[in-house]
């Protein structure tokens, strides 16, 4: 297999998983496998070919499958690209380009023209948001709007709570399983498969560890298009509310959903994810506390 993975075999079983993920995709699609200067890039295509273009960026520890409980709706009106990041438990390539140089927006020039899109809205969660973030700053005359979930580069990384952690692996696959539900934010009886797929993930998977880039006050009074940032203020993974004071105060076109009772993971917000992408804001700051 190859160093991302701890195993050949555990390797093979996330992406077993993965692949029985897409024969369950909830609406019709194509698989693109794009060339990059990285190497093969996994797509899920979806929704009408004439629908304007949604680019759909992953978190760590994950593949365009986190997706499969809001794809059909965003579908109804874009086409939607759920790309799999390189260096991650998915089908593309296992390269991991540098986070404090440009080598992963130009990754991301080679998977747009692949794809044959000059402009196009952006949507990414965590890790993926931060790429999608890092795009944006980079590349600004081609993204028309950004979204923005539990993304990095905006407040700082927390560390503190993989030492609270330490203790659950005592107890094997449930100690890892409770590590997952807090990491999340999850309860595992609401979202029992979602926890499953962490928790194999998490088995067989080796994740980046470096910490991400944090973006200067600067740099993101530079973003020109419309931008929601939705964060959970039981975040343990970031500080929400300094990506929430920040967003507000130097994001010149923001909408800022902070959700008191959510943590990393956050679902459930496909219709305000569409009412934005559908209605985007030229100017001004929302604020909305839920």
């Amino acid at each position: 297999m190859n160093a991302i993975y701890k195993s050949e075999a555990g390797g093979e079983k996330i992406l077993a998983r993965y692949r029985e993920a897409l024969r369950a995709w909830p609406i019709p699609f194509d698989e693109l496998r794009v060339p990059t200067r990285e190497g093969e890039t996994f797509v899920v295509a979806s929704g009408p070919m004439d629908a304007p273009p949604l680019v759909l960026l992953h978190g760590s520890s994950a593949n365009a499958s986190a997706w499969r409980g809001d794809i059909a709706s965003w579908a109804r009106d874009f086409r939607v690209y759920a790309v799999d990041l390189v260096g991650e438990p998915g089908l593309s390539a296992p390269s991991r380009p540098r986070l404090d140089s440009e080598e992963v927006a130009l990754w991301l020039d080679d998977v747009l023209a692949g794809l044959g899109l000059t402009r196009a809205a952006m949507l990414g969660m965590s890790l993926g948001g931060w790429t999608a973030l890092d795009y944006a700053l980079r590349r600004p005359g081609r993204i028309d709007r950004l979204v923005l979930l539990c993304p990095g580069g905006i407040g700082p990384q927390r560390f503190g709570y993989l030492l609270k952690l330490l203790p659950l692996r005592l107890f094997g696959r449930r100690g890892l399983r409770r590590t997952a539900s807090i990491v999340t934010g999850l309860r595992s009886e609401q979202v029992a498969p979602i926890l499953d797929d962490v928790v194999l993930i998490a088995t067989h998977f080796r994740p980046r560890m470096e910490r991400l880039p944090v973006f200067t006050d600067d740099q993101l009074r530079g973003l020109a298009m419309p931008v929601l940032v939705i964060v959970g203020g039981l975040d343990v993974m970031f500080d929400s509310a300094e990506i929430a004071r920040r967003a507000r105060e130097f994001v010149p076109h923001a909408t800022v959903r902070l959700l008191p009772e959510v943590g990393h993971a956050i679902f459930g917000q496909t219709a305000a994810v569409g009412e934005f992408l559908e209605t985007a804001v030229a100017d001004g700051v929302q604020d909305e506390v839920r």
